[in-house]
């Protein structure tokens, strides 16, 4: 297998760049995800480093190798596509070797690749069977095989879960997760779910508008997220966003309140803040509970809606300043719609970020 090495990597169309100066590093055997919402440029970043979309400038190196001008079959990768592209006239064990076919290899080495990657996939009672008696989730497992067959250095994931439905989606992540553990390949997947990055990733590489906004493992971005934009696209329920002013700051403190959010003391960031200074605090659903009496540091608004989804009930709760707020608690409770209710939570829990921060 090999590392894959991007630098300052741009991607231009007419006067337009799509791909910003994009540095990664991606060590060998690693599985890494990039992950944005729609029209961030993660597909056409899986795409020039397959060298089906040419590099406007910068270095794309594979095992140390600079590939810019190569062509994608000389660059040792294999790609899963969102759609399964397999034929549907050929034979489950045809599709997965028609690679090797084009590439000249011998019968018997094909035959040995193609049953060595269907035990891989479990799935050698399926090999003489055609696509239209296949399922969703086992279409994709011969688009996967038909990578493995190739024994490239890097596999290269577009989507590939996305035209699956909700069940088969998770299946589908564990054998990903399986089949990566088992042959150590380095892996680049992208997906736009936040979901599949988390489960998936050794590292995830999260983008905006062509540009990177942080790298780092799934937990370091959920616990510490780099700006707004991460905080906000990582997590589920989204990070709830809660305007504030600081009222005071101490050594290695800061005191921060609004019509909505009673004073409470948070520990010191490490953005340069004033007093009087407007910041937004980012609280995760999961971190806010429903409190009675007097609770200090508490959010208050009301019940809005309440999903009771058996193992935790959601609150969709209206504050005073017409924004609203979401609370994940682990219990069935139920809330009047209409009824007030204050939520607090702990002060390390919150992030501050500066209000003009995007």
């Amino acid at each position: 297998m090999a590392d894959v090495t991007l630098k300052a990597l741009v991607k231009r169309y007419d006067k337009t760049d799509i791909i910003k100066g994009v540095d990664i590093d991606i060590k060998d055997g690693e599985f890494t995800v990039f992950v944005g919402p729609s029209g961030c440029g993660k597909s056409t970043l899986l795409r020039m480093i397959a060298g089906l979309e040419d590099i406007t400038d910068g270095t794309l190196s594979i095992d140390g190798k600079v590939v810019n001008h190569l062509q994608p079959k000389d660059r040792s990768i294999a790609m899963v596509f969102q759609s399964y592209a397999i034929f549907p006239h050929m034979t489950v064990r045809e599709n997965m070797a028609f690679g090797l076919t084009i590439a000249g290899i011998s019968k018997q080495e094909k035959d040995q690749q193609v049953n060595d990657a269907a035990k891989v996939l479990q799935m050698e009672h399926l090999l003489e069977r055609r696509p239209s008696q296949l399922s969703g989730g086992q279409r994709q497992r011969v688009a996967i095989g038909r990578a493995i067959v190739r024994n490239p250095k890097v596999f290269l994931f577009d989507e590939p879960l996305s035209n699956l439905d909700a069940a088969l989606r998770m299946d589908m992540r564990m054998e990903i997760a399986k089949l990566h553990k088992k042959l150590g390949a380095t892996m680049i997947y992208v997906t736009h779910d936040q979901v599949e990055a988390m489960t998936l990733a050794d590292k995830i590489v999260v983008l905006k508008e062509g540009e990177v906004q942080q790298i780092g493992t799934p937990m370091e971005l959920f616990h510490h997220p780099a700006n707004r934009f991460v905080a906000g696209f990582l997590g589920s329920p989204s990070m709830n966003f809660i305007d504030a002013d600081v009222l005071a700051i101490e050594d290695n403190t800061m005191t921060v309140g609004s019509a909505v959010l009673d004073p409470v003391v948070l520990p010191r960031v490490e953005q340069v803040v004033r007093v009087g200074q407007k910041v937004e605090l980012g609280i995760r659903p999961q971190y806010l509970q429903p409190q009675q009496g007097d609770v200090k540091g508490c959010l208050h608004g009301n019940v809005s809606l309440t999903e009771r989804l058996g193992t935790e009930t959601v609150l969709d709760v209206s504050l005073a300043d017409g924004k609203k707020v979401i609370a994940a608690i682990g219990q069935d409770q139920v809330f009047p719609l209409g009824e007030a209710i204050s939520l607090s939570f702990e002060p390390e829990r919150a992030h501050v970020f500066v209000s003009n921060e995007s």
